[in-house]
């Protein structure tokens, strides 16, 4: 075979192997999507996306295992923790740490029914604006419409968990007297609130993994209109 030939050969086995290895995106053009299609898709995206979420982290140890979601002690009581492991008390606040993820993990499943019915209000304009926005457009929309109520849902959740544990009622009392002289900061002061407002961040924070996964590579969702129209958007 003469050599141009052979680069010629070459050069067509390239191209067919990175037409399969790249990242496989739907022909058919942006402009052309129907309002349904779009509308659909968000919402397919963001079901899939926030389930996945939900039962990643709404079961054992899907807070305290997971270094990214688990809820450490505020920085003002860790330093009395120390103290306490010192002479002897480590189990105390070992049982508080586990109690406070472990509220967490039974508060996110409260979550699911409020953003499926949050996500099956979306109007054509919010699922074009979240469509074309930046990569956790879905999530902010998601947080800026749930968010208030979720902490309503999962404080009284949280404080029946918390109530269980001496230590958390002294870490309270703690932090009431330590606001006023300025030892505790205004937003540690009440360890219900702390972990409802930690919880709430590490679900966010997974749902927006779970958006960028699925606009980076739709196939994978499983759902033909978040193919079709997350296919069709040219990655920024």
């Amino acid at each position: 075979m003469s050599s141009w030939r052979r680069w010629l050969c070459f050069m067509t086995c390239l191209l067919f192997l990175g037409a399969w290895s790249g990242p496989a995106r739907c022909a058919v053009p942006f402009s052309s999507l129907s309002d349904h299609e779009i509308a659909t898709a968000l919402r397919e995206a963001l079901e899939v996306g926030a389930g996945n979420a939900v039962s990643t982290l709404g079961r054992q140890g899907g807070f305290l295992d997971n270094p990214r979601a688990r809820i450490e002690l505020p920085e003002t009581f860790s330093r009395i923790a120390r103290g306490m492991r010192v002479v002897g008390l480590g189990r105390d606040v070992d049982v508080l740490v586990e109690t406070m993820n472990r509220a967490a993990e039974q508060a996110v499943p409260e979550a699911r029914n409020l953003i499926l019915n949050t996500v099956r209000l979306l109007t054509i304009d919010d699922a074009r604006n979240i469509l074309t926005g930046p990569d956790d457009a879905a999530t902010r929309y998601l947080r800026n419409h749930t968010e208030a109520e979720l902490s309503q849902r999962f404080l009284p959740i949280v404080g029946r968990a918390t109530k269980r544990v001496r230590l958390a009622e002294v870490y309270d009392r703690f932090a009431s007297r330590g606001v006023a002289f300025g030892l505790v900061r205004a937003d540690e002061a009440n360890l219900d609130l702390y972990i409802t407002r930690h919880a709430l961040d590490a679900l966010y924070l997974a749902i927006a993994d779970e958006e960028r996964a699925i606009r980076a590579n739709p196939l994978q969702s499983g759902k033909r209109y978040v193919r079709k129209v997350f296919g069709a958007i040219v990655p920024r």
